[in-house]
């Protein structure tokens, strides 16, 4: 039998949350995002940990995997780029539709699609490979370096990446490598980075940070939202007194950003992944699921699946939410797209 979850509805939120992956509903505006007809299920059982992006041409997801202790003390840790190969909205999928990407890439995470149909991928490096923002073809597995410092300073282990319309690509980077212990002490702070790569030049546009993580642009790229995780210092940490929220910048010029402000704080647990809709509803992971905030910045949904870490939007229209959660990717179709869908 398919795993699926239908709605939940007010009342029924408190309850459904012992019943398994479900919607839940805490404002109308949610049930235009829902619509009649929306379903959450099991695409595969998988080692899906971060990245996640859907390529339209092929039907395809691709995700890294989640990284692997290494074998000898001191070591690095080991994750890969994979590919899922899709059959539309008939899910499950055949894990024999399950491929890797031959690309030597060291730590990957988060990934991105560039306008060349390449992967922009953030490698976090380890103590004998740089970190790097790198350019990935998902046919070849050929890899190409775009940055890996700052003003000759290491970078220290980007974490999220994004790619304006502009052909400007605009990243985070939190010292988490070296707090996980494969990476040197930072040598730069925990910035947000514009890389353009027609000049070769790498900016930070915004510092204060304490573990920039998350990133996406609003649908007219005027607004850039940023997730603080800094909550989770250590691995299966959570330190209540420390960030767990989302930024707002106003996007100035297309090169700047201007003053932060506070757009949502979540609980439980910190946020990590984000994405906003062609609405402009922002979307960020949080240990309970997928939460879905209005424009004003209030939660108004929620998409209960517990151990989620990253999505993208995808699917035939750009209406389905690929979710990974380590040990697998759910699909929840919805009667929204993402901002951005139809590009590729």
């Amino acid at each position: 039998m398919t795993p699926t979850a239908a709605l939940s509805r007010d009342a029924e939120a408190v309850t459904s949350r012992a019943a398994g992956p479900c919607f839940e509903v805490y404002d109308a505006e949610f049930e235009v995002v829902l619509g009649r007809y929306a379903r959450l299920a099991l695409v595969a059982e998988t080692d899906a940990h971060e990245g996640p992006v859907y390529i339209r041409g092929e039907d395809a997801l691709y995700f890294t995997t989640v990284p692997r202790a290494p074998s000898v003390p001191a070591g690095a840790p080991r994750a890969a780029i994979r590919r899922l190969a899709l059959d539309g909205l008939s899910l499950p999928v055949d894990p024999s539709r399950l491929s890797t990407v031959p690309a030597p890439v060291h730590t990957p995470n988060g990934m991105t699609l560039g306008h060349d149909g390449r992967l922009v991928v953030c490698e976090q490096g380890t103590r004998s490979a740089p970190a790097r923002i790198s350019r990935v073809d998902p046919r070849t597995g050929r890899v190409d370096t775009l940055v890996d410092s700052w003003g000759g300073l290491r970078l220290n282990s980007p974490n999220d990446v994004v790619v304006r319309r502009d052909g400007t690509i605009w990243f985070t980077d939190p010292s988490y490598g070296y707090l996980q212990g494969f990476r040197f002490e930072p040598q730069v702070g925990d910035h947000v980075y514009r890389f353009d790569p027609r000049s070769g030049r790498l900016s930070v546009v915004a510092d204060g940070f304490d573990k920039p993580n998350g990133l996406a642009f609003s649908p007219d790229e005027q607004i850039l939202y940023v997730t603080d995780s800094g909550a989770n210092a250590e691995p299966g940490s959570y330190h209540v007194a420390r960030p767990h929220h989302i930024v707002a910048f106003d996007v100035l010029d297309g090169c700047h950003l201007g003053p932060g402000r506070l757009f949502a704080v979540t609980t439980p647990g910190f946020p990590d992944g984000i994405k906003v809709d062609r609405a402009g509803r922002v979307y960020a992971s949080a240990s309970s699921g997928v939460q879905v905030f209005s424009q004003a910045g209030d939660l108004i949904g929620q998409v209960s699946l517990p151990g989620a870490v990253n999505f993208t939007f995808g699917g035939p229209g750009g209406q389905v939410l690929f979710i990974t959660t380590d040990t697998a990717i759910w699909a929840a179709v919805l009667a929204t797209a993402g901002a951005g869908q139809g590009r590729s």
